[in-house]
């Protein structure tokens, strides 16, 4: 499991390793801190991200962010000539 954390806004969302490398790819938990964004501050400097494993009522109680489709916007710019 990962946590990543908002120091800023003292959020923490927990993601499964596998659905945070479909999105950013094969990186290291290290550089997943690099290529994230809170959704609330819009920051990338405080947040902070970490592997671990719950137990006990830990991974009962613990909400998991989970992918649910990646789309790909196609947008079409007009210029006046």
């Amino acid at each position: 499991m990962a946590g990543i954390r908002c120091a800023r806004c003292n959020v923490t969302r927990y993601y499964k390793p596998a659905e945070l490398r479909e999105v950013i790819g094969n990186v290291t938990i290290d550089d997943v801190r690099d290529k994230v964004r809170c959704q609330q501050c819009k920051s990338r400097e405080w947040m902070s991200a970490q592997l671990f494993h719950p137990t006990g009522e830990q991974a009962h109680t613990i909400r998991f962010r989970r992918l649910v489709q990646i789309r790909w916007e196609k947008r079409v710019i007009w210029r006046d000539e």
